[in-house]
């Protein structure tokens, strides 16, 4: 049985987008109160019946967290041009060696604004 479960977490970082046109308020530095949800897809296990622990997933996690959480995004090699999206796939990128099943890094920077990114 095939199951994706996600956690969501939480941190808080400064950027400026450096390639909007000139003007636009995204341009300057500001800050987000950052969601990143990881969703993770795999076969329920039959004795556990989980597909991971969560502990195991924040474990996981965690080393990037501290890499994002109240930093200013630009400064991180890779995120020289930190929107979502870039952010999203780096994240991937970043957790994808220690999570094989990892499926799906969704970003939201704002209420009501984000995107999810499902890998390459």
């Amino acid at each position: 049985m095939a199951t994706t479960l996600f956690k969501d977490f939480h941190f808080e970082a400064a950027h400026h987008l450096p390639h909007v046109p000139e003007g636009h308020k995204c341009g300057r530095l500001h800050g987000h109160s950052f969601m990143v949800r990881i969703e993770i897809t795999g076969e329920v296990d039959a004795h556990t019946g989980w597909v991971m622990d969560f502990a195991d997933l924040k474990a996981a996690f965690k080393p990037i967290y501290d890499r994002l959480d109240h930093y200013y995004l630009n400064d991180i090699a890779g995120l020289e041009n930190p929107t979502s999206e870039v952010l999203a796939q780096w994240i991937w990128q970043n957790l994808k060696p220690d999570l094989p099943e990892l499926s799906a890094v969704m970003i939201k920077e704002t209420c009501t604004a984000g995107c999810i990114y499902r890998g390459e």
